[in-house]
């Protein structure tokens, strides 16, 4: 058990908690259910871009997903070899090309016939040839949230069929492009196999029409969007999603990378935030905390449900809204939710804030970002120190 009172007395709120032991644990759930053929766990680090929980998953064997030429640099930094570093991501600049090109990671995932005239003309510029993935965008709905739905014609993400296999035809008559890998993502939180299936075998079918033509792909990337639970959902277990997977790829011989981050982190972690003071309008109960929307964004952006929880208190809930400092009436953790009363001082724990929690994070109200902590094998250490205001205006000058 972790004793939450405790940390938040010692590290002070807002922060956040990540539990070593369970991203261990997902992650080898998820590595066991693909043993049965070659496969890369590779990290989405925009889930959780911590150095110290990419360097604890490079430590189990897991390679790095990353959306940014700075998430590139993290994984490097965290430990992670650039032989199992993807950089993924709709736009990319030239210098980031450039920098990830010369850094010599796996490949490059491109999402337009426009990103490929970029590589190519910068691979050629380096007289290097860019190891490269095409994101395939089979059109299917994935049945999430809309934010967060990748996989429609609808969505900015990938490129349809015939464009594909387009691109795979001219990447393979290239001197600066080596067509490696294919692609597909199609969402995230997702709580239902069948939609993770079809798309697997479209984007199969599609790797199995380029190796007759002399084609012959390496590496299939069924991206990440496995559902974790915050609620009541139903998940996927990992066996059941590895097996849709692998049994549309008969006839390939094909490593599968898959790229968790929800998945790995969501339900490791939590926030915890300090109750202010309680108030009341017109009957309406509103508990008023320490963290904000500035500090964890779900909730305000995505409308998402987490688990919330005051510390050793229980008894006589009423119906009432969870809510922040921010000067925004967006700002808010919880609404409705049967709680027992509070005091100043009580602490309140926001559960399966381990994925998409301090990464969104913000400094809006000049709000110095929290500290995190992890629990490693029982013990706590901090792994980023909260900020200061120092912190916030350190890059700033006056006009004088």
């Amino acid at each position: 058990m972790i004793d939450f009172k405790a940390l938040a007395q010692k590290y002070d709120t807002p922060l956040y908690i990540y539990d070593f032991g369970r991203i261990t644990a997902q992650y080898e759930k998820l590595k066991k259910a693909f043993s049965g053929r070659k496969s890369l766990i590779s990290y989405a680090v925009k889930a959780n871009s911590n150095l110290s929980v990419i360097g604890h998953l490079a430590e189990l064997g897991a390679g790095a997903d990353c959306v940014s030429i700075g998430e590139v640099r993290r994984a490097l930094m965290a430990g992670v070899p650039k032989y199992k570093i993807i950089f993924s991501g709709v736009g990319k600049r030239d210098d980031e090309i450039e920098e990830a090109l010369k850094n010599d990671i796996l490949l490059l995932n491109l999402e337009s016939e426009a990103e490929m005239d970029r590589v190519e003309a910068i691979a050629r510029n380096l007289g290097q040839k860019a190891r490269i993935s095409i994101r395939v965008n089979p059109n299917i709905d994935p049945k999430t949230h809309p934010y967060i739905s990748t996989g429609l014609h609808e969505n900015k993400f990938g490129v349809d069929i015939e464009t594909a296999k387009r691109m795979y035809i001219r990447a393979n008559q290239s001197d600066h492009l080596d067509p490696v890998g294919i692609h597909f993502h199609i969402g995230s939180q997702l709580t239902e196999l069948d939609p993770i299936k079809e798309a697997s075998m479209i984007v199969a079918d599609l790797v199995r029409s380029l190796l007759a033509i002399k084609i012959e792909l390496k590496f299939f990337d069924v991206g990440g969007g496995l559902g974790i639970v915050y609620d009541k959902e139903t998940t996927i277990e990992p066996y059941d999603y590895a097996q849709a997977i692998l049994g549309t790829l008969h006839g390939l011989d094909v490593t599968v990378i898959c790229e968790p981050g929800r998945f790995m982190v969501g339900n490791a972690g939590w926030f915890l935030t300090r109750v202010l003071y309680e108030k009341v309008n017109e009957g309406k109960r509103f508990i008023v905390v320490d963290g904000a929307m500035n500090d964890l964004l779900r909730p305000s952006l995505y409308d998402a449900y987490h688990k919330v929880e005051v510390v050793g208190k229980s008894g006589g809930e009423t119906p009432a809204d969870v809510v922040g400092p921010v000067c925004e009436s967006g700002d808010f953790f919880a609404k409705n939710r049967p709680l027992p009363p509070t005091e100043h001082g009580d602490v309140v724990v926001v559960h399966s804030a381990g994925a998409y929690g301090f990464v969104m994070a913000s400094n809006y109200n000049t709000r110095p970002r929290p500290a995190e902590v992890a629990i490693v094998e029982g013990k706590d250490r901090c792994i980023r120190q909260r900020e200061t205001f120092e912190d916030l205006v350190r890059l700033e000058k006056m006009c004088l």
